[in-house]
């Protein structure tokens, strides 16, 4: 057998194989990009997804004592503090603050009435020798004034020259007796006023010294009614043992109520305008993801504000949870799904599915052949985006961009139709508002907690 007779036979088969392979390889992107879907009219559902943290819908505020400020302590530290969580009953111990300042007032306090207690007693000594002196000072006039009417007796037969004489050095006795009379008077007024404003100095820092005492005695917190401690939050994080407390933002901890609970979320300004009061909201805890909530907002911010953890401004948006669960606590992170309408019977389709370029299409099969049909579209979620007009039910779009997609015929849309969708979505628009006014309405105003700090609740101490 000849080497030709070989070789041949086998160099006809590796070309039959390579063919193969080549052909099945270049059949597998068609095969992909013949990925189509069959259009159903469906339910569609519009939602606005956030998350959010659980916090108690009311909670009393534990502060550091309000006094601190009058006694210009105006900042302190904690030294002590129960563990978050730790279930207290009213009274029990919670907090120590550091006493190191109001300890050196209450110091400084003791030392100026010590102070005003010795000047207190010199006032006294000193009022005592003036008013002795000027005593003595006046029974001596009072023995001169004696002897002058003795003397004038005595020369009532002598020349009235000499009479008048001793008559005169009477009543300058009697003038400078009555002057002597009224410098006492006016020594004795002027050491009762000292003294007076001495002991009103010492009953002031007595005073001061009590206020001290007592506030000292206020920098051991306790549990205003029974409860879950919940630490309080500021821009610096958690307050904890070891922060600093300040008699501007004086709040340690918190005790929630935890029958009724909230979420408090940030929605991002491009879909806030969507969400509105009374929507309902499904709720799910992330440390519980078998378990589903339900709830409905209760609010949502005016003004949107710049958080780190956020590209874009958000508003806050707070949701009331229906209904309670004795696993859920305070600072659980949650994902909120805020439905924000419900439509029946609309045409929707994969947001992968519509493209763009100056208008809206999709790859639409028709008739054998694919075209790029311009479409109208409307409300959209994560997923999905409603046609509103371009599309029917049962029509056959692609998931994907089909070969050759450049080269395929554009299927445009009537421009008076366009117009005429256009002011359907616009009086759409309206009913779905006014609905949602409507909803608002039936939801009463709820006070929403405050944040760690705010004024205007009740401070708590032992």
């Amino acid at each position: 057998m000849s080497i030709q007779k070989i070789v041949l036979p086998i160099i006809l088969l590796a070309v039959a194989l390579g063919g193969y392979y080549f052909y099945s390889n270049q059949s597998t992107p068609e095969q992909q990009t013949d990925v189509k879907t069959t259009i159903k009219k469906a339910e569609f559902i519009l939602k606005v997804d956030a998350t959010g943290e659980l916090k108690a819908k009311r909670s009393v505020q534990i502060k550091a004592p309000s006094s601190m400020r009058a006694e210009r302590i105006h900042q302190t530290t904690i030294q002590d503090m129960v563990a978050e969580g730790t279930v207290v009953s009213a009274g029990d111990y919670v907090a120590t603050l550091d006493r190191t300042e109001i300890s050196n007032k209450m110091g400084d306090a003791q030392t100026e009435i010590d102070k005003i207690l010795t000047q207190l007693a010199q006032a006294k000594i000193d009022t005592a020798i003036t008013l002795r002196g000027l005593r003595d000072e006046l029974i001596n006039l009072g023995f001169a004034k004696n002897e002058k009417l003795l003397e004038l007796e005595q020369n009532k037969y002598e020349p009235q020259a000499v009479i008048q004489q001793k008559q005169i050095d009477l009543e300058r006795n009697q003038r400078d007796f009555r002057q002597a009379e009224a410098k006492y008077e006016l020594e004795k007024e002027k050491a009762v006023a000292k003294i007076a404003e001495i002991n009103a100095d010492l009953k002031q820092n007595k005073t001061k010294l009590e206020r001290l005492v007592k506030l000292a005695g206020e920098f051991t917190i306790s549990a205003p009614k029974d409860g879950m401690i919940i630490y309080a939050k500021t821009w610096q994080g958690k307050v904890a043992a070891g922060s600093q407390v300040s008699s501007w933002n004086p709040v340690v901890a918190e005790l929630p109520d935890l029958s009724e609970m909230m979420s408090k979320t940030y929605v991002n300004e491009v879909d806030v305008s969507n969400v509105e009061k009374g929507q309902d909201v499904t709720i799910q805890i992330d440390a519980f993801p078998d378990e589903t909530y339900t709830g409905r907002v209760i609010s949502v911010a005016n003004i949107g504000e710049e958080l780190r953890e956020y590209d874009a401004k958000v508003f806050e948006v707070n949701i009331e949870m229906l209904g309670v669960d004795s696993i859920l606590r305070p600072a659980m992170t949650t994902s909120n799904e805020i439905v924000t309408d419900i439509l029946q019977d609309v045409i929707a389709i994969p947001l992968e599915a519509l493209y763009s370029d100056s208008l809206p299409y999709v790859f639409k099969e028709q008739a054998g052949r694919i075209l790029k049909q311009e479409v109208i579209t409307g409300s959209s979620n994560n997923d999905q985006v409603i046609i509103d007009f371009g599309l029917q039910e049962n029509d056959n779009i692609y998931l994907s961009m089909p070969d050759n997609s450049k080269d395929m015929a554009f299927q445009p849309l009537d421009p008076a139709i366009k117009k005429k969708i256009r002011l359907e979505q616009e009086a759409r628009e309206k009913a779905r508002l006014a609905r949602m006014e409507e909803k608002r309405k039936l939801i009463k105003d709820t006070d929403l907690p405050k944040s760690s700090g705010g004024g205007g609740n009740v401070i708590f101490f032992n």
